[in-house]
């Protein structure tokens, strides 16, 4: 199985790189394409951390990726607006699963409209709650690669980062737990979320 990012924003925050880097960590860098960087972007624009780490990326989009129209029935698009849920069977119906580099806005757009209408994708979804891109990708993980139930899958919704007594922030987003029963972050990700306190997520997204 191969996970795409249709990447749909402009460069590369800080937020979406410690994103990145913690996907290929999990995913192996072999299983994890970026798409639809701008025409004309070379290794310069990449961040050195994401080359560092084997980061494969392309200035095509997904369906170029995937082998043309023929093969848009082996791709699941993950999209908050589909009908259906992901399950372990979808992993023997799909080869790819795509991620509009959509999951973590917040407040959430339909920004995986474009793919669902230009290409036919069929579409699962991880639930009603929005998600950080690396928690959608490690929740499909653990469905079609673990073949765990979404209902038997442990979460946090919401969670309060608090670093003082004066001190905290809410996350308005969907996380896997860990088997001690935290948020799973990327690494990093809580260090700038507590230097930038005084920011609000959408600036730091």
């Amino acid at each position: 199985m191969k996970y795409v990012i249709e990447h749909m924003e402009t460069g590369f925050s800080e937020w979406t790189i410690l994103e990145y880097s913690q996907i290929i960590r999990d995913l192996g860098k072999e299983n994890l394409f970026l798409t639809s960087l701008p025409q004309g972007t070379t290794e310069a624009d990449i961040p050195s951390r994401l080359v560092a780490l084997g980061l494969q990326w392309t200035t095509q989009e997904v369906i170029d990726i995937v082998g043309g129209q023929e093969k848009a029935k082996e791709v699941c698009l993950l999209d908050p607006r589909a009908t259906q849920d992901l399950v372990p069977a979808d992993a023997t119906e799909f080869e790819y699963f795509v991620f509009g580099g959509i999951l973590g806005d917040h407040p959430p757009r339909d920004r995986t409209g474009e793919l669902r209408k230009k290409y036919g994708f069929a579409g699962r979804r991880l639930g009603k709650l929005q998600m950080t891109t690396d928690t959608a990708i490690r929740t499909t993980q653990l469905i079609v690669a673990n073949k765990t139930a979404f209902e038997d899958i442990k979460f946090i919704d919401y969670p309060e980062l608090r670093f003082s007594t004066y001190e905290a922030t809410e996350m308005p987003f969907r996380y896997v737990l860990d088997t001690n029963g935290k948020p799973i972050f990327p690494e990093g990700m809580l260090e700038l979320i507590k230097n930038d306190s005084e920011q609000s997520i959408d600036d730091l997204l």
